[in-house]
């Protein structure tokens, strides 16, 4: 595959589905504007959590949040007190009844999104690049992957 292609957008309706499945009409931006507060405000609520991916579906009274997490017991908690208190925080930024669904990321080895967090996170915490990154491209291969590419950029090792 070329690299100016986006991958996903290769892929959607074919064996990838949209992160949003819901008809706008004529409040489209306002839905749209909607969507990145939900996703900007999980991504910094359960930054721990190792969030794979948000898919955000709209019928006309109910949005469904499902959330993909290697870690869901941190957003659920002792006995799904978590899950009510997001649904209420959630509720305030939306005005609308929300349902949200957790599901499991079985290996998160294999998942890109959340090997760069995780590398992301060893950078910001001051671990030497190089090891990072070599101890991620292991424990993908590891996992079986067919392969993995990692770029970084930036000050790396405050050079």
């Amino acid at each position: 595959m070329g690299q100016k292609t986006n991958p996903v957008s290769n892929r959607l309706g074919i064996i990838r589905g949209w992160d949003s499945n819901w008809y706008g009409g004529n409040k489209y931006g306002d839905t749209l504007l909607e969507d990145s507060k939900i996703r900007k405000y999980l991504a910094a609520r359960l930054a721990k959590a190792s969030i794979s991916r948000i898919v955000i579906e709209r019928t006309l009274k109910l949005v469904t949040i499902t959330v993909c997490s290697a870690r869901p017991g941190l957003i659920i908690g002792k006995g799904g007190k978590d899950v009510d208190t997001l649904k209420e925080e959630l509720k305030k930024v939306t005005d609308k009844e929300i349902q949200i669904n957790i599901f499991e990321v079985k290996r998160p080895e294999l998942d890109a999104v959340i090997v760069a967090d995780n590398i992301a996170r060893q950078l910001e915490g001051k671990m030497a690049y190089r090891r990072a990154i070599k101890t991620a491209i292991a424990s993908t291969m590891r996992m079986g992957a067919e392969g993995i590419k990692i770029q970084i950029s930036g000050r790396l090792n405050g050079a």
